[in-house]
């Protein structure tokens, strides 16, 4: 039900959303007004809660009272915390997606392998952080001077990151670090990449010599060709080569289920589990019907509402999400913090309160299709349809694993303002809020906020999200790109010691 002030979920619920900031003694349902100031996008008692008493939002528990809450009280940090037991945990079950399958397709780059690209990048990948200078200035040069000649490519990107020496070869750390840059170099959307060594790093560059699409990778380290100007010579000298033949592609009718969408949000606040996640849902059940695949990731982000996919997967796929969150509670635990840590600040400030509120929120991001997957961090998607990717909840981290996974779109969420783009995939933004679509107008595609400030259906926005993620795939520039974000937004996710 919605109101002037306020937005209540679920019947059951104990809360509701402020729609706007609401000042004390305004009505804010039937009987009930509000007893102090309460910001946009926080929630409000609508009914008696006890002190210890599991509280109800999206008609699920996101945490037990610290206190006793009257009807129209501030219900936040001071009276929720993380608590409320095994409870949380009761399975129910989301029904599945009231879309009928349908046919779509978009402009884009039928690569060699039977993958495709919505973007005709050159890559210029540092195996290691200590090439990582050399990388940029080739990619400056290259920019300023060899793509003016290349009109058929989208530009040079350096893939640079501070990893590739001062561990073991072996473990966890340097397997996810080969997993991701071996994802970088045969992404569909680089039309050619190279990849540049130092040579005397752990990451060494013969590791990568099966991860090109039919060759072997052009790749080289700066010790071998006489240092840092020379590298930078050579590397001009094989670009020239890769770009000619990366500008032959041209863009082709491809049908949708080629797209496979990474699903991100980041500066979350209490609109968006309300707004920009269900309505990108709704995105992501069409792109299912039409044949595609959502990439869910943001492992800390979901935990606590992990029924709700686990619900609507075989007991296989289920078992290995359960698998994986039982090892970022271990993980965790052994720094000495909690998942219940993970709401940021700015989180808080936009009215979420515990992890559970936030993953309830952040799940509605995939939708209502069945969960078909569960892959680790930065390994190749393959199945069709909804499948999730074990990633830390940190944006940049988990964004670089799913395009390392293939990803060749991501479509981001946000309620504070995270800022963001990943090359070589484009990278939409959602508000959750029109305040914020206003407000950073440079920076937001889609201004999912008028769920509440125009009454537009989640339906008709998740319509509106998926037709511009088939123009978006076509070569229409999102926002982030027209910025130019993207070169300093790869980082791979280190686990390990550094030695």
């Amino acid at each position: 039900m919605t109101t002037a002030a306020v937005v209540i979920l679920s019947p059951d619920d104990d809360v509701a959303v402020a729609t706007r900031a609401l000042v004390p003694g305004e009505a804010i349902a039937e009987g009930v007004v509000a007893a102090a100031a309460i910001p946009a996008g926080h929630k409000v008692a609508i009914r008696p809660i006890a002190r210890g008493q599991a509280v109800v939002k999206y008609g699920q528990v996101i945490g037990e009272a610290l206190r006793d809450v009257a009807p129209g009280e501030h219900v936040h940090v001071e009276e929720l915390g993380f608590g409320a037991g095994d409870e949380r945990r009761a399975a129910t079950p989301s029904p599945a997606p009231a879309v009928a399958p349908r046919r779509a397709t978009f402009q884009g780059y039928a690569r060699a392998d039977g993958r495709a690209g919505t973007r005709n990048y050159v890559g210029v990948v540092a195996s290691v952080n200590c090439s990582t200078t050399v990388c940029r200035k080739i990619a400056e040069i290259a920019n300023r001077d060899l793509l003016p000649r290349f009109p058929g490519i989208d530009g040079f990107v350096p893939i640079v990151h501070g990893q590739g020496c001062g561990s073991t070869a072996a473990g966890d750390g340097p397997a996810i670090l080969r997993r991701t840059l071996a994802g970088y170099l045969r992404h569909p959307n680089f039309g050619g990449s190279l990849l540049i060594g130092l040579g005397c790093e752990v990451n060494q560059i013969v590791l990568y010599a099966a991860a090109g699409r039919e060759a072997p990778v052009t790749a080289f380290n700066i010790q071998d060709v006489g240092g840092s100007r020379a590298a930078v010579t050579r590397a001009l000298e094989l670009l020239e080569g890769i770009a000619a033949e990366a500008s032959k592609a041209t863009r082709v009718p491809i049908d949708a289920s080629e797209l496979k969408v990474g699903l991100q949000c980041g500066g979350s606040d209490g609109f968006s589990g309300l707004t920009a996640n269900p309505a990108l849902g709704a995105a992501m059940d069409r792109l299912v019907a039409a044949g595609g695949t959502a990439i869910l990731s943001e492992t800390p982000e979901i935990w606590g509402a992990e029924h709700l996919l686990t619900a609507r997967a075989t007991p296989e796929v289920a078992a290995k999400l359960a698998a994986r969150l039982a090892w970022w509670e271990r993980y965790v635990a052994a720094t000495g913090a909690s998942l219940d840590n993970n709401p940021s600040p700015g989180n808080k400030r936009g009215g979420l309160t515990t992890i559970l509120e936030k993953s309830l929120g952040a799940v509605a991001k995939g939708g209502r299709s069945r969960l078909v997957d569960v892959v680790d961090y930065a390994a190749p998607v393959a199945a069709h349809g909804l499948v999730f990717m074990d990633t830390p909840g940190y944006d940049p981290v988990s964004a670089t694993g799913q395009v390392a996974g293939g990803a060749n779109l991501v479509v981001f969420t946000t309620g504070r303002g995270s800022c963001f783009g990943c090359r070589p995939t484009p990278s939409i933004k959602v508000a959750s809020n029109s305040d914020l679509a206003a407000r950073m107008a440079e920076d937001i595609d889609v201004d999912a906020g008028r769920i509440v400030s125009a009454g537009v259906s989640v339906d008709a926005v998740g319509e509106e999200i998926f037709e511009l993620i088939l123009e978006v795939a076509s070569g229409r520039q999102t926002m982030s790109e027209a910025f130019g974000y993207g070169d300093d937004e790869f980082v791979p996710w280190h686990v390990g010691a550094v030695l």
